[in-house]
C-alpha cells in the first residue's frame, strides 16, 4: 500500500491507535479525516495535527453511520481509504450480569454494527477509487479470548470472520482488505491504566504502517503475530493460561 497521496477516514480518531495511524498517515503524506464521539477530544487531537479534518460522529448509530457517508460522499468524495478503529472494550461478570441491555447492544453496536454497515456504505464509493482499501481492527483476544471481556472478545472475533469474508468477496472490486491484529497496546481502552502492560503504541503502529507499505493484509505485532498463527492445540493451551 502507498501511504501517501491518499485520502483516509479513520473511526474513532482521536485517541489511542487511530489518533496514531492518523498521525502516520499525515506524515506519509495523505489527507486524514477523523470521526469521534468525543467532540472535545476531537479540539485536542486537531491541535496536535492541526492538517486533520474532524466530524462528530457516534458510529454505534445507524443514523450516524449513514450521516457520515454522506458527509464524506458529498465533501470528501475522494475517499479512497476507511479505517474501522472505534470500539469499545467492557469488563463483564455473566453470573452478575445486572445492567441495561442497551449497555452491552453498544458494545456490539460500535465494535461489530459499525464496521460491517460502514463498509457496505462505502463500498460503492471505493470502488471507484484508485488504491481502495478498507482496514478493519481486531485484536489478538478474537484468536484467544480473555473471558472477563467476553463481549470484546466476540465481536473481534466476529470482524475476523467479517474481514475474511469481505476480502474474499472484494478481490475482483479491486478493494484491498486489510485486518489489523493488536496485541496488548499502552492506550486508554477499557479505561486509563488498565493497558499499561501492552506494547507502546508508537512501536506497535510504526509495525503496522510498515506492514501496510509492504502489502500484507494480516497485521499482527508481538505476541499477536504468534497467536494468530497458532494451531488449535496452541490456542486452547494459551486460553487455559490466560484463564485460569
Amino acid at each position: 500500500m502507498n501511504l501517501s497521496a491518499n485520502t483516509v477516514l479513520i473511526t474513532g480518531g482521536a485517541s489511542g491507535i487511530g489518533l496514531a495511524m492518523a498521525g502516520q498517515f499525515l506524515q506519509a503524506g495523505s489527507k486524514v479525516i477523523i470521526c469521534d464521539l468525543d467532540e472535545t477530544a476531537l479540539q485536542d487531537a486537531r491541535q496536535q495535527h492541526p492538517a486533520l479534518e474532524t466530524l462528530v460522529c457516534d458510529v454505534g448509530q445507524e443514523a450516524d453511520r449513514v450521516s457520515l457517508f454522506n458527509k464524506i460522499k458529498k465533501e470528501f468524495p475522494e475517499v479512497n481509504v476507511l479505517v474501522n478503529n472505534a470500539g469499545i472494550q467492557r469488563r463483564l461478570k455473566l453470573t452478575e450480569y445486572a445492567e441495561e441491555w442497551h449497555q452491552t447492544h453498544q458494545e456490539l453496536a460500535i465494535n461489530l454494527e459499525a464496521p460491517i454497515h460502514l463498509s457496505a456504505l462505502f463500498i460503492p464509493l471505493l470502488r471507484n477509487q484508485y488504491g481502495a482499501t478498507i482496514i478493519n481492527i481486531s485484536s489478538i483476544v478474537a484468536f484467544v479470548p480473555a473471558a472477563w471481556i467476553p463481549v470484546y472478545c466476540a465481536t473481534k472475533a466476529a470482524i475476523h470472520s467479517f474481514t475474511m469474508s469481505m476480502r474474499h468477496q472484494l478481490a475482483k472490486a479491486r478493494i484491498t482488505v486489510v485486518e489489523i491484529v493488536p496485541p496488548g497496546v499502552q492506550t486508554d481502552l477499557g479505561g486509563p491504566g488498565l493497558h499499561d502492560f501492552g506494547v507502546p503504541l508508537p512501536e506497535f503502529t510504526q509495525a503496522v504502517m510498515q506492514g501496510l507499505q509492504n502489502g500484507e493484509v494480516e497485521i499482527g505485532y508481538g505476541t499477536a503475530e504468534k497467536v494468530r498463527a497458532s494451531s488449535r492445540d496452541d490456542i486452547d493451551r494459551l486460553f487455559r493460561q490466560l484463564n485460569p
